[in-house]
């Protein structure tokens, strides 16, 4: 990653972050005992990690992968910058709604051309959007979850999107400990429109992380993606790696800092990531509508 990158992803962070208003932090009842520095750090983290948050993440994710490319040529890294806020919304007092975009602001994607030469492409990528309708079982220790997906065709030149219009099913699960957040979550997407081929894909992430109550986590995050339209030795791609986060304050915005390596042990052959290094950084604001909607 150039010292240039770096500078505008943490420049957007720091946006995004400050943007939201420190006097939004929630105020504790009257009466009650307030937690602890170290207490009140470990809480964050966890909150900063769930998928079914009932705060708001803000959360601004780098990926750096080093593709599999013919051998000589330069260009053998594939980038991305996402913006996948995660905004929840109270349905009832027992079901909550939630809501995470997926924004590609940035993907920069190296290509090999029918001469050989090696080529780049950069810019805006194709848009995701997941909804999950979720209920906490166990006093909240276990939240199950479950809804739609969606994939817009926004990406602005072909060889950075998929040129089709997706849709299919997400499903997820929490398991909440003391000091410990484990969760998987799944999305399939089926091609309901558009240009570009067929698709018939899916896409897994799984997360076990363990928050320190100085505020560090150490942790995993082994992603796994299947594209059934793809041939037999391109179908599947597993990555496994280790990660390390801190939390830390923005502005007076709690925020989670991660930092994660992984390795994909099961890969396409042609164009697939070998490593990746993934930077992310997660503000974390109270939820801006707090009503029940029914």
């Amino acid at each position: 990653m150039t010292r240039k990158m770096l500078n505008t992803i943490l420049g957007a962070a720091l946006a995004v972050s400050c943007a939201a208003t420190p006097g939004l932090a929630q105020t504790p009842a009257p009466n009650a005992t307030p937690p602890s520095a170290e207490q009140d750090q470990s809480a964050m983290a966890q909150q900063a990690t769930n998928p079914f948050s009932s705060a708001w993440l803000l959360q601004i994710q780098q990926n750096n992968n080093w593709v599999n490319v013919p051998k000589g040529h330069d260009g053998r890294m594939q980038s991305n910058l996402l913006f996948q806020p995660l905004m929840s919304l109270r349905l009832t007092d027992e079901w909550g709604l939630y809501l995470r975009p997926v924004l590609t602001a940035v993907n920069s994607q190296p290509l090999t051309a029918q001469n050989g030469a090696t080529e780049r492409s950069t810019g805006f990528g194709d848009t995701v959007l997941g909804i999950a309708a979720a209920r906490p079982l166990f006093g909240g220790r276990l939240v199950l979850g479950a809804g739609p997906t969606f994939i817009f065709p926004t990406a602005i030149q072909r060889e950075l999107g998929q040129d089709t219009w997706q849709v299919g099913p997400d499903v997820g699960a929490t398991l909440l400990g003391e000091h410990f957040i484990a969760y998987g979550f799944l999305q399939q997407w089926f091609k309901v429109g558009g240009d570009g081929a067929k698709t018939n894909q899916m896409s897994g992430v799984f997360d076990y992380t363990y928050s320190f109550n100085n505020g560090w986590t150490v942790g995993t995050q082994p992603s796994l993606s299947v594209d059934r339209e793809a041939p037999a030795d391109n179908r599947v791609a597993f990555s496994i790696g280790p990660q390390v986060g801190k939390v830390c304050r923005c502005g007076g915005i709690p925020t989670l800092v991660q930092m994660q390596v992984q390795y994909y042990p099961v890969r396409p052959s042609v164009g697939g990531p070998k490593w990746n290094l993934q930077l992310q950084l997660t503000p974390t604001i109270p939820a801006l509508i707090k009503r029940k909607l029914f």
